[in-house]
């Protein structure tokens, strides 16, 4: 797909595009590695993904990332989904193989591996706030990443129920729902409380531990007001940002093989946010 005597391009197609990280973390990481790369911003309609990512194919770029509502509708458009991508519905890297773009859903990991810098989510019970695209990666991962059970909590009762049973359909992972409710309350048996609520979800919680690790996947300049009850609380907060940069440590990793510096990454998201 590409030439030595051509620098490799990796794009951001977001919907929208303005306000995302991805360029400003990306280049650092290119920098950093000493790579002769190049990444571009293109702000994408949601109708025209299908030849936006053909496009990306044809010119040869090594891969992109997806933002907003192109992430579920890029489904539809690439030669393969990791399983991961299978199960949230939903795409945040595409990654270019000869046989065609291949869909991958890195939300997960990034909360999962966050978290793993704090405590082992093997042997614990983990609440997931939020069944989207997102709480539906995070909740795979960690049961991959041998969680004992999982408790799913979403406005949506019928996308709770649906997630609890695509986890014991997929993995055999035992799973419940706890009713939604203002604010939300902790069970005594959950060890980590993964926030993957949609952006105009608003809620709070109650019953927190300082024994608690809370795993806020917001990306924001400030801990939401969950996440920053948690901390009063005298909590573990993982916050977005750490979050992102695992993830964008891992996507980068996917792309190059190289394995960038984390904390670099969350510096520049600092920065950025700043």
């Amino acid at each position: 797909m590409t030439s030595s005597a051509l620098q490799d391009i990796i794009a951001l197609l977001g919907c929208p595009a303005a306000g995302n990280p991805a360029q400003y973390l990306y280049e650092r990481a290119i920098e950093a590695s000493e790579l002769d790369w190049r990444f571009v911003t293109c702000d994408v309609a949601e109708a025209d993904v299908a030849e936006a990512i053909a496009g990306a194919r044809a010119l040869g770029f090594r891969g992109c990332l997806l933002s907003g509502r192109l992430r579920a509708a890029a489904m539809a458009h690439v030669a393969s989904v990791s399983p991961s991508a299978a199960f949230a519905g939903a795409i945040s890297l595409i990654e270019q193989r000869p046989d065609g773009p291949a869909g991958h859903m890195t939300d997960g990991r990034g909360i999962v591996e966050a978290v793993r810098a704090h405590v082992d989510p093997a042997g614990k019970t983990v609440l997931v706030v939020g069944a989207d695209a997102c709480g539906r990666a995070a909740a795979l991962e960690f049961a991959l990443a041998g969680a004992t059970s999982l408790v799913v909590a979403d406005p949506d009762a019928a996308a709770a129920a649906g997630l609890v049973e695509a986890l014991a359909a997929v993995h055999g992972t035992l799973a419940s729902t706890i009713e939604w409710a203002a604010p939300l309350a902790v069970p005594d048996h959950v060890g980590i409380v993964a926030i993957c609520p949609r952006p105009s979800v608003r809620f709070s919680l109650e019953a927190l531990r300082p024994d608690l690790v809370v795993a806020d996947a917001i990306l924001a300049g400030q801990l939401s007001a969950a996440a920053a009850q948690a901390a009063d609380r005298g909590c573990c907060v993982v916050d977005g940002i750490e979050i992102h940069a695992a993830q964008t440590a891992i996507e980068f990793h996917s792309l190059s093989g190289i394995e960038p510096d984390a904390e670099m990454l969350r510096e520049a998201l600092e920065e950025f946010l700043s």
